[in-house]
Formats: structure tokens, C-alpha cells, sequence
């Protein structure tokens, strides 16, 4: 899980991706779309950082598969639109919303922040399904499929 002083550190060296993309989405979409070796180094750091791989993504995933995610961004012209999200979101006050609905939670270990099952429990009045699996980054379902295939299931079935 991450500590505090790991939030701190994240936020004052690791996020600079985020405030751009929150506040300058389309002028980072023209660059990108530019420049395809501005759209390739742009994801795979992300690759990089965020995949469950100790830095070196081709631990989990080929560079086929990287070069054909980078390859969609750009031949669709998504960098920008993708980017909007994180304005949006910066937006909002991220406060608790309440959902009316069952929510299902797998914690995969690489990902950039690993929630505590209380602060689900917390956030969730309907938290049907939490488990914290062995392997997996940001990019669970990329990265690990068969993982994500089984916790999608063993989540679907806590419906039933």
C-alpha cells in the first residue's frame, strides 16, 4: 500500500502528466498527433511506470501489442480527447458520491495508488466484491487479461 510520504512524493515529481493533461489537453493532442515518436515516448513512459514490471514493460506485454496501443492513439487522433478526462476530473471536488448500484473492487498491486478495503467499505454502501490480486499494474487488463477475465467473473458472480 502506499504511504503517505509516497502520495507526497507522487504528487510533487510523478503527476506532472496529470496537470498537463488536466489543463492543456488539446495543445498536448497537437504535439502528440504531430509527432508519432512524441506519441510513442509519451506511452510507453506510461508502459514503463505504471505496468506491474519493475520498469521494463516487455516483462508483460510485447512490443507488438505496445506499438499497436501507440499506433491506435495516433492513427485515431485520441491524445487529446483521452487527455479531457483528466480536466474533468480535476474539475470536480472528488468528493464520495453515492451509487445506487453494487461495486465490485480488484486491487491489482502495480497500480499507482493501492486503496485499503476500508476506504471501500466507506465509499461503497454496496460493496459486493473486493479482492487484491498478485499481479498487475495500471494497465490491468492489458497486462495481465487472464487475471482481469477471472476477477470480472468472480465479480459478476457475487451478483447472482
Amino acid at each position: 500500500m502506499a504511504s503517505i510520504g509516497q502520495l507526497i512524493e507522487f504528487g510533487n515529481v510523478g503527476s506532472g502528466y496529470a496537470r498537463l493533461q488536466a489543463t492543456r489537453p488539446q495543445t498536448l493532442g497537437y504535439g502528440l498527433h504531430d509527432s508519432p515518436a512524441g506519441q510513442a515516448a509519451w506511452i510507453y513512459e506510461k508502459f514503463s511506470e505504471w505496468t506491474d514490471s519493475s520498469g521494463d514493460p516487455a516483462e508483460v506485454l510485447s512490443g507488438d501489442e505496445m506499438l499497436d496501443n501507440i499506433t491506435l492513439y495516433w492513427l485515431t487522433d485520441t491524445a487529446a480527447s483521452s487527455a479531457r478526462l483528466y480536466g474533468e476530473s480535476f474539475a470536480s471536488d472528488f468528493s464520495t458520491q453515492v451509487l445506487d448500484l453494487p461495486v465490485a473492487v480488484s486491487v491489482f498491486p502495480g497500480e499507482l495508488y493501492r486503496p485499503l478495503k476500508v476506504w471501500g467499505e466507506r465509499a461503497y454502501s454496496d460493496l459486493v466484491y473486493w479482492n487484491e490480486v498478485n499481479r498487475g499494474g495500471h494497465f490491468a487488463a492489458f497486462e495481465q487479461p487472464e487475471i482481469f477475465v477471472t476477477e470480472l467473473r468472480r465479480a459478476l458472480q457475487a451478483l447472482r
